[in-house]
């Protein structure tokens, strides 16, 4: 069986057409969302949804083609674009009676709560993001040599074919790798865990794989439009990053701030995975956005 959050309840929830996501709610008060990055599941919350629970309701879904959530075809490239996933999200909450709720995000998860932080203000009272740029200025800094440490946005933003089939030959290796070399602290992964997340990562390459390259196609046009005309985060904004600024050469909070002026950004001391390597710090960040 595979791995759950202690005194959490699960269920599936409709969000679009033949499309249900996972997620697990447990606590009461005030609601907010955690989203998951890659390669995990929202398994990654574990830590820090079992101290936010004492006082709030926390809903931890799996994102549509990960963990236990339906992976639909992407049929026409915008199936996995971060506004039908944030769409996804304000659904679930929804459906589980609330219409404004605070979200934070990790990874792949903070891109989508960043666009849903754009697409629906007048739903997210708060956001945070953990160690991720928003997607223009992700691929704006990227050049070089520097650039190898993003390998796989670029093999995942290949054409349909090529990267799914590269990464099946090997995904438990190619799965690992990312585990393994963005994480300071290798117990905090237990052999549990990790067995989750490869097994659930080997079964959703095509919907992973449309993921990320929607982030090199129509994510791009969607942030894009944004910077034109204006378009920012309204709510209080709290971002986690790991000090990418002193290795890529950019100033990280002043490429936030156009996004988000009402903004706290820090700089955290942990590898990639720091809602399981540092909960406590990210505990208590989101505690205290959620003061603002």
């Amino acid at each position: 069986m595979a791995p759950k959050i202690t005194g959490f309840d699960y269920q599936r929830i409709a969000v679009a057409d033949q499309v249900e996501l996972n997620v697990a709610v447990g606590g009461s008060g005030s609601p907010i969302v955690l989203l998951h990055g890659f390669p995990q599941t929202h398994l990654m919350w574990r830590h820090v949804a079992a101290d936010l629970a004492a006082d709030h309701t926390v809903i931890c879904p799996d994102l549509r083609g990960y963990g236990d959530s339906d992976k639909p075809a992407d049929s026409d490239g915008t199936t996995y674009s971060k506004r039908t996933m944030a769409a996804d999200i304000v659904t679930v909450a929804r459906t589980l009676g609330h219409d404004r709720f605070a979200l934070a995000g990790h990874d792949r998860g903070a891109l989508v709560a960043i666009r849903a932080g754009l697409d629906h203000p007048d739903t997210i009272t708060h956001l945070a993001s953990l160690d991720v740029l928003p997607t223009l200025d992700m691929w704006d800094v990227m050049h070089g040599v520097t650039a190898a440490v993003g390998f796989h946005l670029y093999l995942m933003a290949q054409p349909p074919g090529l990267p799914e089939k590269m990464i099946a030959a090997t995904p438990d290796l190619f799965f690992s790798y990312f585990l393994d070399t963005w994480t300071h602290d290798p117990a905090a992964i237990p052999p549990e865990i990790r067995a989750a997340y490869l097994t659930a990562s080997a079964a959703a390459i095509p919907s992973i794989v449309a993921d990320y390259r929607a982030s090199a196609t129509i994510d791009l046009d969607h942030d894009r439009t944004d910077r034109t005309t204006g378009n920012h985060l309204r709510m209080p904004v709290t971002v986690l990053q790991q000090d990418w600024g002193a290795a890529l050469g950019f100033d990280a909070p002043a490429l936030w701030k156009p996004w988000a002026p009402n903004l706290t950004h820090t700089t955290v001391t942990s590898g990639h995975f720091m809602a399981e390597e540092s909960p406590a710090t990210v505990t208590q960040a989101i505690r205290t956005l959620l003061t603002r």
